[in-house]
């Protein structure tokens, strides 16, 4: 159950001094109190005994009766005894990270004069919200102390978790009559469309791409090629630029990068991106010029983009393998095999199986009657059925290992990819597998994982709550732009995090995206629901409606897109935001007329007489009039008139009666522009 409010009364009950002290008192912090009967809010409940316990500490440890006596100033020793009479500035110390509460009490100040000097120097902040520790030492030396930020015990707390954080990797030390040798992992990156997986198929006779919707790839995979008596692990990672993640997490893992780039088009802004990540891993680099087989195949131009790029290849005098394949007639295949295995006898690549295995999650997601999955590649020792692990911040026992086949081991070692069944959660791609010693080691560990993970979350909210009010200002500007809500459900955690983030890169000046939920897995109710109550549509990609959410959709005019390449989906949601925002209005120049004379009706307005001086002039037209240049009048065309007869419009030459709606006050020579208002489609 949460904390209660409480009354004045029962507080000074409970520390035994009268109620005009706590009142006293508590006005002095800056709580508002008046009465015996007055209430202490819930949320504040906790920082006004916390003080109070501190001040009859303070007495106690003074000797002082803790009654109703020397009540005259009842926190005034403590205060006293903080000022330096020599006139220096005294030290205070506290604890990071520092909140507006822990400050006020390390100053002995009242909270309010703390969040008065924050406002003064421009920074909005409540009482439990984090500041910084330059702000905290400025607003400590305008009270005349000097600030000391301890960051000791933060230190300390880190080494004890890093302690235990040891517990699960065992400090194991390899026996180095136990160590083998093991088969390389390489990872194929490039642009899109250059034939990263069309490859991979040529090498391991599959027809993986065909797989893939529209023949991209949109998750990470991997695979196993036998060459000869070797084998080769094989990391497919997507192209598309909205898998920047993914591709990353895919070089962190390998151990040779064969960067993939088509013959006729050369480096692209992905194989630039891919060869950076591969250059931040340190891994031996392979050039596999693709499409070989092409009329414009120009491998000159891929040399040329290399050198620009800082990589010369071993033709020009340099040391980077450069390969000519065709992923399309198999030209080159083995001649890339054998530069890999060589590459790889050099690294003198090895793993101990006998250690408790480690692997890395290249993926992962909820998939029916399995429940949370992770596609995994060994990094070393030995995962076996039964091994209790810890994944991120989810645990679990190794209930089932598949291959990439499909088939099920009973032990996996180092370079092999699987899926592991059997955690509590599913973990985010890019983190470490690891066995522990037991379930229960595994769960405690995962559980501190999980505590820290939130306290970090709650403490990121708190520091970004204390903002400038130009922040302010610029927020509630920004408020008013439109926006278009989505909720996103992917079938892995990969694509997932990639449109969401793609999301949040597309350009626009005029609308937000807004994310309110992402998740894996199929669509269902509650999906269909969050997005009723805040006007969103729900986007999913690879995953299928659960039955009778359709129904539901209908019910509450929920939008629902599916889709299966990214590209598709990006355009829909670009669409979606153009048409979402209001139309641009632009007047349209239609001409000018003069008045030349006014005519007095014996019923109804006056009328003026006027020539069309340029232009044309229709009935419903917008109109201003203008007398000496300056405007008078601001409306619409009600009715024209030619001779006897009414007519719609009256050309540049003519001359025709007009009427304007609510304007009478004509004159001789006054100047009537008309124009119409034109709708125009915004772009983004």
């Amino acid at each position: 159950m949460g904390t209660k409010s409480v009354k004045v009364k029962t507080l000074a009950d409970k520390y035994g001094v009268s109620v005009k002290e706590i009142i006293r008192e508590m006005t002095e912090q800056g709580f508002d109190a008046s009465s015996a009967s007055s209430v202490i809010p819930a949320d504040l409940v906790e920082l006004v005994t916390s003080h109070f316990d501190e001040l009859m500490a303070s007495r106690k440890k003074n000797g002082k009766d803790s009654g109703k006596k020397n009540s005259k100033n009842f926190a005034g020793e403590e205060k006293k005894s903080a000022e330096n009479e020599s006139g220096a500035m005294d030290e205070v110390h506290i604890k990071s990270p520092v909140t507006v509460k822990a400050l006020a009490e390390a100053l002995g100040e009242k909270p309010n004069s703390i969040i008065t000097k924050l406002m003064m120097m421009n920074i909005l902040a409540s009482i439990n919200q984090t500041v910084d520790n330059e702000t905290a030492m400025k607003v400590a030396s305008e009270f005349g102390k000097t600030l000391a930020i301890d960051k000791r015990d933060l230190a300390e707390h880190k080494e004890e978790e890093a302690e235990k954080e040891l517990s699960a990797n065992r400090e194991f030390v390899d026996d180095e009559k136990d160590l083998v040798a093991r088969q390389p992992i390489v990872t194929f990156m490039g642009h899109v469309d250059h034939g990263k997986t069309s490859l991979q198929d040529a090498i391991r006779k599959t027809k993986v791409a065909a797989g893939e919707a529209g023949g991209i790839t949109q998750n990470i995979g991997a695979s196993i090629a036998k060459c000869g008596k070797k084998a080769i692990t094989f990391v497919d990672t997507p192209g598309h630029e909205a898998f920047t993640a993914m591709r990353l997490r895919g070089a962190n893992v390998t151990d040779i990068v064969v960067l993939v780039v088509a013959a006729d088009d050369g480096f692209m802004p992905q194989t630039v991106e891919a060869l950076n990540h591969a250059r931040a891993a340190e891994v031996p680099i392979i050039i596999a010029i693709n499409k070989i087989d092409l009329p414009d195949a120009n491998p000159d131009k891929v040399y040329l983009h290399m050198q620009q790029n800082g990589l010369t290849p071993e033709d020009w005098g340099g040391n980077i393998g450069v390969v000519k394949v065709s992923a399309k007639t198999g030209a080159g295949i083995d001649e890339l095999l054998e530069r890999i295995l060589l590459e790889a006898e050099m690294l003198e690549l090895k793993s101990n199986p006998k250690r408790p295995g480690t692997a890395f999650v290249l993926e992962s997601q909820l998939e029916a009657g399995c429940g949370p999955t992770a596609n995994v590649i060994v990094e070393n020792g030995t995962v076996k059925l039964g091994d209790p692990v810890i994944c991120g911040e989810f645990y679990g026992k190794v209930k089932n290992i598949i291959d990439y086949t499909g088939a099920k081991l009973k032990q996996a070692t180092a370079s092999m990819p699987i899926k592991i069944v059997g955690l509590s959660g599913i973990p985010e791609a890019g983190c470490k597998l690891e066995v522990c010693r037991s379930e229960k080691e595994a769960k405690a560990l995962a559980e501190q994982r999980s505590n820290n993970k939130r306290v970090e979350t709650l403490s990121g909210r708190a520091g970004s709550m204390g903002s400038s009010l130009e922040a302010l200002f610029a927020d509630s500007e920004g408020a008013a732009k439109p926006s278009l809500k989505v909720v996103v459900k992917g079938d892995v955690c990969g694509s997932t995090e990639a449109i969401v983030e793609s999301l949040k890169k597309l350009p626009s000046d005029k609308i937000n995206v807004e994310t309110l939920h992402s998740g894996i897995g199929a669509i269902t109710e509650n999906d269909v629901l969050l997005a009723a109550s805040s006007g969103a549509i729900v986007v999913g990609f690879h995953v299928r409606v659960n039955p009778g959410v359709n129904e539901l959709a209908k019910r509450e005019n929920v939008e629902i897109r599916l889709y299966s390449i990214i590209y598709e989906l990006l355009e829909d949601i670009k669409d979606a935001m153009a048409g979402k925002l209001e139309p641009e209005k632009r007047e349209k120049d239609l001409g000018q007329a003069r008045i030349l004379k006014i005519f007095a009706l014996s019923k109804g307005p006056k009328v003026c007489g006027c020539k069309v001086e340029k232009g044309i002039v229709k009935v419903g037209s917008k109109s201003r009039v203008f007398r000496n240049n300056v405007l008078i009048f601001n409306g619409e065309v009600r009715s024209l008139r030619r001779f006897q007869d009414d007519v719609k419009e009256v050309r540049e030459g003519m001359e025709c009666g007009i009427k304007l709606d609510n304007f009478l006050d004509f004159e001789e020579g006054d100047v009537i522009q008309f124009y119409e208002i034109e709708l125009k489609k915004q772009t983004l």
